[in-house]
């Protein structure tokens, strides 16, 4: 049906509970279904390289399960059972979605960043208890081989490791190259080698163990892993199959040809789409290992549209950044519906990309800790373009703040913790340690979210803050703490405070404040060169440092970080402003109840709502004039 309204939700609830909806109840029956309602239908391809004229591969719903049936069948043989994990640290390709698929029918799937370094990983597979791990084996331009035999190492309860060979990929004068010039070596570790295609022939096409007797956890999903020990959230059947239910409900039919380039070790490929996939019988195309990331896919990307007739593309807010600064040189009149999500959508960025292509963006919210989705723009009505939409059918979402009488339910456009309760929320179990989930649930049902907003009077919800304090870079979340960590052991810094700034194309970027020890003498170079020695991830390093006389505090001596946050909005917007010779700047920095931060403008000479919007609305935070 389409979701016009929040009258559409409440029809949907009202046909009958979650629980009396005939749906399956393990991954083995929704795939089964799969099969035999679009058997022959086109479920999924894949293309190594991104030019709308290269190889490409293509599997029917039959295929998808014959493939994930024989993966189940060979990591069983391997030892796993219902309660071990089989983690992959895989790009994008076929074999990630036949691991992630066979690994929850055979035990539990554990997609694990392979952007991340060996120590993290190591950590993962340590939290996870992985008894199996699917990687790359070694190819150039990538060290996520020898990443993950350096983690191998770290983590004993490794006994088999699955090599999956992009070679298989090429053709022509690549196919002979490669070898050639493939990396060699890498740490030796206690675990076994083996081939992962060589391994899936020889396994039957039919399950050789019996399914799962119902509803169970069957996959983890990191958080984040930029604190050393990363939170691994847990996935049921239940959750994952009402993503896709979701999906088949309000969006896709078998008709519908979904391009994702969103990597497959996170929640809204897997669980957004893939399984919306499975639940409509839709065709999903994955370009490139590094889908948007990818060598040449954003310079490709309208063709790959053209070429492979898409209806619905799946974006995000930096992807989308990109797109806006290449020409349309393709027929896309086949999309009809873009799906954006991950971080707050600037409004100017919409405007430009449905005047340059004609097709709407819906904006979404999820999390990992809820198996994803919470709210919508309906697809098919009104779209108030910055806020999260209207919750999806069975989620109930309670804006709630702490009092000294305890949690009370806010008003309308009142701002307090977003808490969420659906099919997706394991309630009291959402993470491995159970130490983590104290204090994690109002009323013993409610997923505090951590992220700040408000429900206006149309029911839409809006997100104004982070109760969590996370930099949201291109929908990669960055703990603060690690940035802060980092500075803080150098012998120079005495406080320090790292935020999120504002940024065009990654909505924020990781920046850092700190207060020098007295008397002490250190450059922002040097701080900076030794921040980044110290944190583990690339993308956490700050692309900007700047030393305080006095960094602004509460009153028991906290680092106060909405100042900072004011102080960065007002740097980066005049910075911008400046940039297009506009002479208009920001004079003050002001929390709204209803917006969050909102940086106020004086007039200047010139400025006026059209070139101030040209420059500002590609940022998230709003602005307005101060007069």
């Amino acid at each position: 049906m389409g979701f016009t309204s929040i009258a559409d939700k409440h029809a949907l609830e009202q046909e009958m509970s979650w629980e009396e909806r005939d749906l399956p109840k393990t991954m083995y029956e929704f795939l089964s279904r799969a099969k035999d309602l679009y058997g022959p239908r086109n479920a999924m391809s894949y293309q190594l390289t991104s030019s709308p004229k290269d190889k490409g591969e293509t599997f029917t719903w039959a295929e998808m399960h014959e493939k994930s049936i024989q993966a189940a069948n060979l990591f069983r043989a391997l030892g796993v059972g219902e309660s071990d994990t089989v983690a992959y640290v895989l790009p994008n390709c076929s074999e990630t979605a036949f691991t992630l698929l066979g690994g929850t029918i055979a035990g539990i799937a554990a997609p694990i960043n392979p952007l991340l370094d060996a120590e993290q990983i190591g950590a993962i597979l340590r939290e996870t208890k992985a008894k199996v791990v699917v990687t790359l084996r070694s190819f150039p331009k990538t060290d996520v081989s020898q990443q993950v035999a350096e983690a191998v190492a770290l983590a004993p309860n490794v006994e088999t490791v699955l090599e999956v060979d992009l070679l298989r990929y090429l053709s022509g004068i690549k196919k002979f190259i490669v070898p050639l010039i493939r990396p060699k070596g890498g740490m030796s570790h206690q675990a076994k080698v083996l081939s992962f295609n060589a391994e899936l022939a020889k396994q039957p096409r039919t399950l050789q163990f019996a399914d799962s007797a119902g509803d169970r956890v069957a996959a983890y999903f990191h958080t984040g892993g930029t604190t050393g020990m990363p939170k691994v959230a847990q996935h049921k059947y239940s959750g994952m199959i009402y993503n896709g239910w979701l999906g088949d409900e309000m969006l896709f039919t078998p008709d519908d040809v979904t391009i994702c380039p969103l990597p497959l070790f996170h929640v809204f490929a897997c669980h957004v789409i893939l399984m919306a996939m499975i639940a409509s019988g839709s065709h999903v195309v994955f370009p490139t290992p590094q889908g948007y990331r990818g060598e040449g896919v954003f310079d490709n990307f309208w063709k790959l549209i053209e070429r492979w007739q898409v209806t619905f593309i799946i974006t995000v807010p930096t992807a989308i950044s990109a797109l806006m600064q290449r020409p349309i040189d393709a027929d896309v009149s086949s999309v009809k519906t873009s799906f954006s999500g991950s971080a707050p959508l600037p409004l100017e960025l919409f405007k430009r990309f449905e005047a340059a292509t004609g097709v709407a963006i819906v904006e979404g919210y999820g999390l990992t800790e809820a198996t994803c989705l919470v709210a919508i723009n309906p697809p098919f009505g009104l779209k108030k373009v910055g806020s999260c939409g209207i919750p999806f059918p069975y989620t109930d979402v309670k804006i709630i703040k702490q009092t000294n009488n305890g949690p009370v339910e806010c008003g309308p456009d009142e701002i307090g913790e977003i808490c969420v309760s659906n099919p997706g929320v394991y309630a009291g179990h959402t993470y491995t340690e159970a130490e983590k989930n104290v204090d994690l649930y109002y009323y013993e049902k409610y997923l505090r979210t951590g992220d700040l907003g408000r429900i206006d009077e149309d029911d839409y919800l809006w997100i104004t803050g982070r109760q969590k304090d996370l930099i949201i870079r291109g929908g990669h979340n960055i703990d603060p703490a690690e940035i802060e960590e980092a500075l803080l052991g150098h012998e120079a810094v005495a406080f320090a405070g790292a935020i999120g700034q504002p940024d065009s194309y990654a909505g924020e970027m990781p920046c850092a404040y700190v207060e020098l020890v007295a008397g002490a003498k250190v450059s922002e170079e040097e701080l900076i060169k030794f921040a980044c020695d110290h944190i583990h991830e690339r993308a956490a390093f700050p692309k900007h440092l700047e030393i305080l006389d006095e960094l602004p505090k509460t009153a028991v001596g906290k680092v106060f970080k909405p100042d900072l946050r004011k102080s960065a909005i007002t740097r980066i917007y005049n910075a911008a402003l400046e940039k297009a010779g506009l002479e208009t700047r920001v004079i003050e920095v002001v929390d709204d109840k209803k917006r969050g931060l909102v940086a106020r403008l004086g007039r200047g000479s010139g400025a006026d709502d059209a070139a101030v919007m040209t420059v500002l609305g590609n940022f998230t935070r709003p602005w307005e004039w101060a007069d």
